[in-house]
């Protein structure tokens, strides 16, 4: 039976790095404001990449931090490694980037487990607790809709295994929220007690670090090493040998990419004269035995990814603990937005990070902060910023 739970001036729809910007510039600017989760122990998950910053994302990571976000403090207190990227080239495009624990430090003070189900005005727990909202953020990456596949395999997920807020994307529809179909992909974490580190080259992080924050309250400091490797011509045939396999080329994904996080597969056939691709190989974190394999996202069957994995140098004997996939969601088209990021037709309901069709924890974040700001601003009677 529904039961009235209170009211709230914002109310915040999912708590990814979106919704962790939003939630928090809301209510430092005084609003009352509560962040709705599908799980509270997954806030400011990184399913897609245990990094922050790089090429075209770590300035946007010191521009929330000049508006007063948080993902910079959270990046720097959390770093494993630090590198500045492109030092060969003109200072333009000088991106700094960390390695970060995954779980970065839980920075929603206010955060509700359960789905929304109505997105304006009222929302509805699973529980079935009904909160009141004068302006409400949808900040629910790849979870709205959200549907894993794995080769033949797909099933209704979120990132992770995750429960997929699949009652939230249907309330939209009736409300009259025009959604689109778009995709993206992780690649698998690997045991690694089962990788040998010595065929792999070593890359260290900066001996001069650059901060992503100004708050010089504490000093990062590099913790681990990453690493590089290489695909070859036999990883290249046995992926081109099983393309059918791939719901990427079979059909079954309908969804289209956002600007990055290409497919291993999709790399070798749009790039055919490529002779190797480079692979990233990052920590999880200090304390677990999981390695993150950067530029090998698939949605290839998992005996496939295990065959190709394993032509690999330093990756011949690899277990996997988590089997590449991809996701596909709902998303909206943006220029249904202000630039405020309140929707154009829903005076009060405000979209922020992937669910505006972004890529990107660092977009997410500093979408979020807009939002948030913009809704503050909204309740409060004050003109956007923008």
């Amino acid at each position: 039976m529904k039961y009235y739970a209170g009211h709230y001036e914002v109310a915040v729809i999912g708590a990814g790095h979106a919704g962790i910007e939003a939630g928090l510039a809301a209510a430092r600017l005084g609003c009352k404001t509560a962040v709705f989760t599908i799980s509270a122990d997954w806030v400011g998950n990184m399913p897609c990449n245990p990094a922050i910053g790089g090429t075209s994302k770590g300035h946007l990571v010191r521009e929330i931090d000049a508006l007063g976000g948080e993902m910079a403090i959270a990046a720097d207190k959390n770093l494993i490694q630090s590198r500045m990227l492109n030092l060969g080239k003109g200072p333009a495009v000088h991106s700094p980037t960390t390695d970060t624990e995954e779980a970065l430090a839980k920075l929603a003070a206010a955060t509700k487990s359960g789905e929304a189900d109505r997105p304006l005005w009222q929302l509805t727990t699973q529980l079935e607790a009904v909160y009141t909202a004068e302006a409400v953020i949808l900040a629910t990456g790849t979870f709205l809709g959200g549907r894993i596949y794995v080769g033949d395999v797909s099933y209704a997920s979120g990132p992770d295994g995750l429960f997929p807020a699949t009652e939230l994307s249907g309330s939209l529809q009736r409300l009259g929220v025009q959604t689109r179909r778009f995709k993206t992909g992780t690649p698998s974490r690997v045991n690694a007690r089962s990788v040998d580190l010595d065929k792999l080259e070593v890359q260290y992080g900066d001996e001069k670090l650059v901060r992503f924050s100004d708050d010089l309250s504490f000093t990062p400091e590099n913790k681990a090493v990453c690493y590089i490797t290489y695909t070859g011509e036999e990883t290249k045939e046995i992926i081109l040998a099983n393309l059918e396999r791939s719901p990427l080329y079979g059909g079954k994904i309908e969804g289209i990419g956002p600007r990055y996080c290409p497919s291993i597969e999709d790399k070798i056939v749009r790039f055919p004269e490529k002779l190797r691709h480079q692979i990233f190989i990052e920590p999880c974190g200090l304390h677990t035995e999981e390695l993150y394999l950067q530029g090998l996202s698939s949605s290839l069957p998992e005996d496939v990814q295990l065959k190709f994995l394993r032509t690999i140098p330093g990756l011949e004997h690899v277990q996997v603990i988590r089997t590449a996939y991809a996701i596909e969601y709902d998303c909206v088209d943006p220029t249904a937005l202000y630039a405020s990021l309140e929707f154009k037709d829903f005076p009060g309901l405000f979209g922020a990070g992937q669910f505006n069709g972004s890529s990107g924890y660092e977009e997410a974040a500093a979408q979020g902060l807009i939002a948030g700001i913009n809704a503050a601003l909204k309740v409060q009677g004050k003109e956007p910023f923008t």
